[in-house]
């Protein structure tokens, strides 16, 4: 409530000097001006108060300034009217009054001036950095392999295990790490004022695997009154805004669970630019609500619990794509030049950004940029924002310049299945082994998931689908084993000298060609060779002894590029 009083009390600064102007300027009439003045004040404070408890507008200059000059044309001319002061509209510009309301449109002017201006200044308020190539992406460090929308459809099904069902829907899902797993998690929200109304609070959360297609929605109670679809001062951005009215609060809140199972509501809140609402990259802290008792924490967005993984919000996130895309070198060059300008595509799952979690469990939010001209489908490279920190990263080394952006990946599963209509979801762009790799959840038309799309980014005839994580990457890999023009799947590493004893063989064969993958004994690296390059590799059977040169990788695979096989070769 104090946060809402003082917006309101802040809204009056010009009806109040306006007044005082009114009063020293016209002595016979102080008595009649100083009762209309107080009475006007109290019902404008009266109307204020609700419209501010309405829509929460946040505490700066911009949008005082605004509300100042609505409070003064709408009450101020009432002052005169309900006194009988005479105004001069001929010499009025040259009063007191009249020098003030220049003022102030001189300001609203500049403020939008400025505001302009200060494109540059929230560029330059994130945190960058540019790489040139990401860590190749191994067995054990898989994309999140549900993409939201199934994972929605799920619960949404699991919706009758909710006490007083009728009461509620499902509100937003958070992708978070719980321990060693990636969960979705999602609270019910009510429904409607009215069941807000008769529930007073809500039952609880579901908590879904993100990395199983296969998993079941659990649903935990947990009751919270303090909720995004609660009212009046319940609900949680109010109680935000109640405490930090000078903050611009960040997309809707989110819900995230502690280590005991424990909700809590998270809202990115954030300072804006002094003479504007511009975000300060800089100034990103986290709000914590209690959603039993409403009490409000804030964190630097950076030094949040640790269960918090989402304090940067993906809006926020989609911001600062936008600003460090568009406004490199200014706001002009955004418009007319357009040096070095890339446009981030709206391809993610959350306000377009997509959340992937690293090796290390810490939660990225991943979007594809491109380029601002018409009809280019290249991505010029793509972004990471740390989303606890807010740190931006760009990766747009020479094998990421060219390849095909997130909506043609998409395209090309969309063209796969289209007489089951199955469509690409989640599109994020991977390093597979030293080639950029979209890999991409297919859905069916009820948002279920169907299978993986593994596509290489540079070549959209380059596409393996299959029903696990697992199995589509495998199958990926020995496809860019088999395909010359990945230069045998191993740019970029050395050549090892090898020998061993067979342990297992397989044989796979294509329309174009064969290969063999097999095992050394005592090792688990896979080891692929092209028969067009050993042609005798055909005959490899357990047991036999081999020496070769290899491109042996970190991920646990290893292209061969000769071989010897003992009683064969010799």
């Amino acid at each position: 409530m104090i946060g809402i009083l003082t917006t309101t009390i802040l809204s009056f600064i010009l009806y109040f000097l306006l007044a005082i102007i009114a009063y020293m300027k016209n002595p016979m009439r102080r008595n009649l001006i100083m009762k209309n003045a107080i009475g006007l004040f109290i019902f404008g404070v009266i109307i204020m108060i609700v419209f501010v408890y309405i829509f929460m507008p946040t505490i700066t200059i911009p949008n005082l300034l605004i509300l100042n000059t609505i409070v003064a044309i709408l009450l101020v001319p009432l002052i005169y009217a309900g006194a009988r002061v005479p105004v001069n509209a001929k010499t009025s510009f040259n009063s007191w009054t009249g020098g003030i309301a220049v003022v102030v449109a001189l300001a609203i002017i500049g403020v939008f001036v400025y505001s302009i201006v200060a494109l540059g200044e929230t560029y330059d308020s994130i945190s960058k950095s540019e790489e040139e190539e990401a860590r190749p992406l191994n067995e054990e460090n898989t994309p999140i392999s549900v993409a939201p929308e199934s994972a929605r459809n799920k619960v949404q099904k699991a919706m009758s295990v909710v006490p007083n069902t009728q009461f509620y829907d499902l509100g937003k899902l958070q992708a978070q790490s719980v321990g060693e797993e990636i969960v979705y998690i999602a609270p019910v929200e009510f429904t409607s004022f009215w069941r807000y109304i008769r529930g007073n609070e809500t039952e609880g959360y579901f908590s879904i695997p993100a990395t199983n297609v296969n998993a079941q929605p659990e649903f935990i109670e947990s009751k919270m009154r303090y909720t995004n679809s609660s009212y009046f001062h319940h609900n949680v951005q109010r109680a935000v805004y109640g405490k930090h009215p000078d903050y611009i609060q960040s997309g809707e809140a989110q819900i995230e669970i502690d280590d005991e199972g424990k909700p809590w509501y998270i809202q990115t809140i954030y300072k804006p630019l002094f003479f504007s609402n511009r975000p300060d990259m800089n100034q990103i802290r986290v709000a914590v609500v209690n959603p039993v008792t409403g009490n409000v924490d804030t964190y630097d967005a950076s030094e949040a619990p640790e269960f918090i993984e989402g304090s940067v919000s993906s809006e926020l996130a989609a911001i600062e794509n936008e600003y460090f895309g568009k406004y490199v070198h200014g706001w002009l060059n955004s418009i007319f030049g357009k040096k070095d300008v890339k446009i981030p595509n709206e391809s993610g799952t959350e306000s377009s950004v997509t959340p992937i979690f690293s090796e290390e469990g810490e939660m990225y939010y991943f979007t594809d940029m491109a380029s601002p001209k018409e009809n280019i489908d290249s991505a010029l490279g793509y972004t990471l924002i740390h989303a606890r920190t807010g740190a931006l990263t760009y990766y747009n080394g020479q094998k990421n310049n060219g390849i095909m952006d997130s909506k043609g990946a998409k395209q090309i599963v969309n063209k796969e299945f289209p007489e089951k209509n199955w469509t690409g979801s989640m599109p994020v762009l991977y390093n597979v082994d030293g080639h950029p790799t979209w890999i991409v959840n297919v859905l069916d038309p009820n948002g279920l998931f169907k299978q993986y799309a593994y596509i290489k980014a540079s070549d959209s005839d380059f596409a393996v689908f299959g029903d696990t994580a697992k199995q589509t990457l495998n199958a990926y890999r020995l496809q860019l084993a088999q395909d010359p023009s990945t230069v045998e799947g191993s740019g970029g590493v050395e050549l090892t000298e090898k020998s061993g004893v067979i342990n297992r063989v397989l044989v796979t064969s294509t329309e174009a060609r064969q290969s063999v993958q097999f095992l050394l004994q005592g090792e688990t690296t896979i080891y692929t060779v092209n028969t067009s390059k050993a042609p005798l590799a055909i005959f490899l059977k357990e047991g036999d002894k081999v020496e070769m040169q290899a491109r042996i990788r970190d991920n646990g695979t290893a292209t061969v590029e000769e071989m010897q096989i003992e009683g064969i070769n010799q």
